[in-house]
């Protein structure tokens, strides 16, 4: 131990009266031995009986996973794939919904000595076959046959897959089986030849422009990542309460995010279960199921709850009740913000006893949306606001944002606890320094960012920055106290025909929040003023529909409706408050479509892919410009 959590502050740099740079001490000593394959046989012995997975019935309840068991069922797995003749450094690809055996495999490919390589499963035939030869991938595990198909047709052009299994049809017997007259001696040699600088992962990037690149994770940016993030937020992953840590994630594993959150669980031994699914019902009932104490969230699933929670009480006719108390919860959330930096008082008896009304009306419907038992949320991936992070935290959910990258094995900066500062992304996690360049780009260095990308003409990482600060392409500011902000990537940056730099990110988020909106994206390069484009979220749009009895009206028709135009300017002018009047969306036009990862215009993990927008929607653009 290096220090403790209480006792983490940032060094700050100053350069002509501003932050520069920001670095926080690590926690913990590097891993020098080992890796990530060991972390379930580790935790065999040291606690074979504790819960450390669970998994869903068919009937919808839960049953646990002891950590002796999923040690007995990872060696077996790793078993298999040896015996099927795979090599040690060799790629194993992986193209699933988040699954128990999607961690299961991820674990014994490590056992194994291999190198995982994830597929969204929503990746189309090209993309999946860019991700297989990049990487030389020599096996593929998908989920069903669908996939199975979709690699399958491929195979010509993937001389070097030699291998194919499928979750459905029972890839994990079939690995079992053929290893079974392996001896148990065979994996311990594989795990004993892999090293914390070797190789863990290839995550390929999403790809917003170009084709994604793989970026090289070793095992030791994984415990750099993961050991601290579990030590600082000791509070989460070691639950102080009578109820044991305990997650639910939902995130996709091809995702560094997600990725990120299954290693850290393993590794503290938080009982961890799997949700395949976001839709909103399916979600609602894992999470009342499965009864998690902590959630690793993007904010489009926060967004939805809050939004779902207002139509409820739309519905039963308390929407006025629902947005006091709403109110109620941001000051008490920004009250509680103020008293742990020293700033003010905390909540006051006439503020704490109208939270205590509300709570069971209002803040406990929420908390048992989330299952009843959250106290806490890692919300990474995009911001998610002063305002709903205030209301959170005032309803008794304690929001820890982050931010990072894939390059970053995920967090690079996130809330430090006791030491919130609402509308930022916190302090460099322990271990990690940040720097802000001279034109505001967000520059890290840490022993969790990345090697490198994948070179598969010389099968190792190459560097690109050769004094080890990575350039994130985002852009951001420290504060005084050193709590960074992100106002948006460098690429995005919008100049205006009268030279304005507009930061489209602070606008598109907070529109994104409101429930009729689904996506928004801002548009202004070289043109006069800023406008948008705003598509509508169904769930939130079918509501509005049916409480105002205009359900019957076709998209067409509802985009040009002039009260839902009305309401989405109130939203427009609210947001507009965030910004100069330069930068502000004088126009805006509504589509009668989405923006989704099928269409185009998404990303897998729901970024927008602005050159698509651009392209496809340039005579909507032109016709805000042509008035």
């Amino acid at each position: 131990m290096t220090v403790s959590a209480q006792q983490v502050e940032p060094d700050k740099r100053w350069v002509d009266g501003r932050v520069r740079q920001v670095s926080v001490p690590p926690l913990v000593r590097p891993v020098e031995h080992g890796s990530l394959a060991d972390i379930p046989f580790d935790n065999a012995y040291q606690a074979p009986d504790d819960a450390v997975l669970s998994r869903k019935r068919p009937d919808g309840s839960w049953y646990d996973v002891s950590a002796l068991e999923f040690a007995v069922e990872v060696q077996a797995v790793a078993k298999g794939l040896i015996a099927e003749g795979l090599r040690p450094g060799e790629r194993v690809a992986i193209m699933a919904r988040t699954s128990y055996e999607w961690t299961l495999l991820d674990f014994a490919a490590w056992a194994a000595g291999l190198i995982t390589v994830p597929v969204y499963p929503t990746s189309s035939a090209f993309q999946t076959r860019w991700i297989l030869q990049d990487s030389g991938a020599a096996a593929c595990v998908v989920e069903n046959k669908e996939q199975a198909r979709l690699v399958s047709a491929e195979r010509r052009q993937l001389p070097g897959l030699t291998h194919l299994w499928e979750f459905d049809t029972g890839a994990v017997g079939v690995l079992k089986e053929a290893g079974r007259d392996l001896p148990d001696q065979a994996v311990a040699d594989r795990r004993a030849g892999v090293s914390p600088a070797m190789t863990a992962t290839l995550i390929y990037t999403s790809g917003t422009t170009g084709r994604p690149k793989g970026c090289v994770l070793t095992h030791g940016n994984f415990f750099a990542e993961v050991d601290n993030a579990i030590e600082l937020l000791h509070p989460v992953f070691r639950s102080v309460s009578e109820d044991p840590a305990a997650t639910l994630l939902f995130l996709p594993l091809s995702h560094v995010f997600g990725r990120m959150v299954a290693i850290g669980c393993l590794r503290a031994r938080v009982r961890l279960g799997h949700a395949p699914s976001i839709a909103t019902d399916d979600l609602l009932a894992d999470l009342a199921g499965f009864r998690p104490t902590f959630l690793l969230a993007i904010p489009y699933v926060l967004e939805k709850v809050y939004n779902t929670g207002r139509a409820t009480a739309e519905k039963m006719g308390r929407a006025s009740s629902f947005d006091r108390a709403a109110k109620i919860a941001q000051r008490y959330g920004e009250a509680l913000e103020a008293v742990e930096h020293g700033t003010g008082p905390g909540p006051g008896k006439g503020l704490r006893m109208a939270r205590a009304l509300y709570d069971p009306l209002v803040y406990r419907r929420i908390r048992a949306a989330l299952g009843g038992r959250v106290k806490y949320a890692i919300c990474g991936g995009s911001p998610l606001g002063h305002r709903l992070a205030a209301f959170y935290a005032g309803a008794g959910i304690e929001i820890f944002e982050g931010y990072g990258l894939t390059e970053t094995t995920a967090a690079a900066t996130v809330t430090p606890p006791l030491k919130p500062r609402l509308g930022t992304v916190g302090w460099p996690l322990p271990g990690t320094a940040v720097r802000i360049a001279d034109d505001g780009e967000v520059l890290l260095s840490g022993g969790h960012v990345f090697s490198g990308y994948w070179d598969m003409q010389r099968c190792e990482a190459i560097w690109q920055e050769p004094d080890q600060w990575f350039a994130t392409g985002d852009i951001g500011a420290l504060d005084e106290d050193g709590y960074l902000t992100i106002t948006g990537r460098k690429k995005d940056l919008i100049i205006t025909s009268a030279g304005k730099n507009v930061a489209p990110a602070p606008l598109e988020d907070w529109l994104r929040a409101h429930p009729l909106v689904g996506q928004c994206m801002v548009i202004g390069d070289n043109r006069p003023y800023i406008t948008a484009l705003i598509t509508l979220e169904p769930d939130g749009l079918g509501h509005w529909l049916r409480m105002r009895k205009k359900a019957g009206l076709r998209l067409s028709e509802v985009v040009a409706d002039e009260e839902l135009r009305a309401a989405l300017q109130r939203a427009v002018d609210e947001a507009n408050r965030l910004v100069s009047r330069s930068e502000a969306i004088r126009r805006f036009t509504v589509l009668p479509t989405e923006f989704t990862e099928a269409s185009g215009h998404l990303t897998p993990s729901l970024k927008l892919k602005r050159a698509a927008v651009l392209k496809d929607f340039a005579q909507e653009i032109e016709a805000l410009y042509a008035r």
